[in-house]
């Protein structure tokens, strides 16, 4: 009894350690707005001379025109090239002779652009991200160019992949009029046509100060990046005409969707179910944290309600999952998959995890194990706070998708405030089969095959 004693006030000092650790952290954030509508967010950490610099613009792949797919990837690409002051390649090969890395990537709701660097070099990347905003000089050869590469990715992480063009066909069939339907690559027949204009086009609407989000994370001094931020951001002027960030809506799904998708290269069958969800809300977050611990208490790992049904009690299941991501500036999705142990078919893959859905909604959540995720997730977030990069992503990507600092702050307690009746009034909410797509991955079927 003592030891048990022990210990529990071993975790309650740990978590009371943790959340004094949060509370910490959130003084050292400071936002400010630049007179050009630039967002700024300095969050300060000096236990290491590093920091992070992050430029997000709210512009990303379900932001393209129709028929211009991939184009928001596209420009990523060609914004590694020339400007009005640097030559082809010259930005990366300085960020590389400074120590530091650099790199960019492309969702559906935004396209960031990072170096990571030495903390006295902030002012040069700042004054290197600031030109190409603005001063982008990029050729038709570089266009050509760059078009056979973003192909070539396309091939090697989508095309040879049947996973991947799986997911891409589960996506299709979830959003039928919403651009989340559309990879964020590009489907390949338009990725072939992409040209300058179109890069340009996208560069001229989105790729302003009024647009973007600045995030500082590790080493600095919040006065210093303001200083800094008004030097080199601060004189691009604004846009005037930007756009307002207007979404084809999803028509109301009233019947389930299905797919089959045969491929000879698939190594592993598996059922895939995914279905619409509400994401992160400024202001309003519950119902997100809800989900967001529904996966975790149903899929989320080895002492998850799924893996001991279908993994150990009928051994139906090698693997199991639920899975969540609310970051998203409209209706993401909530997706649950399974696969089949040897010997087990598809359908009865599929019965026995909709089986075991059903009966999860009449089981419950089990309180101790609610307990036991809530911590992992409030020391998780704790930790992550120690990656100057977690740290920059995670501000900028809520951000970017109209989230707040406040949102992103106030989110690890809301996720402690969750209860079990939360959690399955969502779970009751989302796990609608008349609101999901239901697909297979599998070989084809040789005995169906004429001669």
């Amino acid at each position: 009894m003592n030891r048990l004693r022990g210990a529990l006030s071993a975790l309650v000092i740990s978590f009371v350690s943790i959340a004094s650790a949060a509370t910490a952290q959130e003084d050292a954030v400071t936002t400010f707005t630049l007179d050009n509508g630039m967002e700024v967010v300095v969050v300060e950490d000096n236990r290491a001379p590093v920091v992070q610099h992050m430029l997000w613009y709210r512009a990303g792949s379900a932001d393209e025109p129709v028929g211009s797919s991939g184009v928001a990837h596209f420009l990523e690409h060609l914004l590694f090239k020339a400007t009005d002051t640097l030559e082809d390649g010259e930005f990366s090969a300085i960020v590389a002779a400074n120590g530091g890395r650099d790199n960019a990537f492309t969702s559906y709701d935004y396209t960031a652009y990072f170096q990571r660097v030495a903390a006295d070099r902030l002012g040069l990347m700042m004054q290197m991200e600031a030109d190409r905003m603005r001063n982008i000089n990029f050729t038709d050869e570089n266009v050509a160019t760059e078009r056979d590469v973003i192909l070539e990715e396309r091939n090697q992480r989508t095309d040879s992949n049947p996973r991947a063009l799986f997911g891409e066909q589960m996506n299709a069939a979830q959003y039928l009029n919403h651009r989340y339907g559309v990879p964020i690559i590009g489907w390949r027949h338009e990725m072939e046509t992409l040209d300058r204009d179109d890069a340009l086009g996208f560069y001229d609407t989105y790729y302003y100060p009024n647009n973007a989000i600045l995030v500082v994370s590790g080493d600095v001094d919040a006065d210093e990046v303001r200083a800094l931020a008004q030097k080199h951001y601060g004189v691009i002027p604004a846009n005037p005409d930007l756009p307002e960030r207007v979404r084809s809506a999803e028509p109301p799904q009233t019947a389930e969707r299905r797919l089959i998708y045969r491929d000879a290269r698939v190594a592993q069958e598996y059922v895939s179910r995914s279905y619409l969800a509400p994401e992160r809300d400024p202001g309003d977050q519950r119902a997100a944290a809800a989900l967001t611990l529904l996966a975790e208490v149903l899929g989320g790992g080895q002492t998850s309600y799924m893996t001991e049904k279908l993994q150990f009690e009928s051994q139906k299941a090698v693997f199991s999952g639920a899975f969540y991501r609310g970051v998203s500036l409209d209706d993401t999705t909530f997706d649950v998959v399974i696969v089949p142990a040897p010997g087990v078919s598809l359908e009865e893959a599929e019965t026995a995890m909709d089986e075991t859905l059903a009966q999860f909604l009449v089981d419950g959540v089990d309180a101790e194990q609610l307990d036991r995720i809530k911590y992992q997730l409030r020391a998780s977030q704790i930790y992550a706070r120690d990656d100057v990069d977690r740290i920059a992503r995670r501000y900028g990507a809520a951000l970017s998708v109209g989230l707040t600092v406040e949102d992103v702050q106030s989110w690890p307690d809301i996720l402690q405030s969750i209860t079990p009746d939360d959690i399955m009034a969502a779970a009751r909410d989302v796990l609608d089969r008349n609101a999901s797509v239901t697909g297979w991955l599998t070989r084809p079927d040789t005995s169906e095959v004429t001669q």
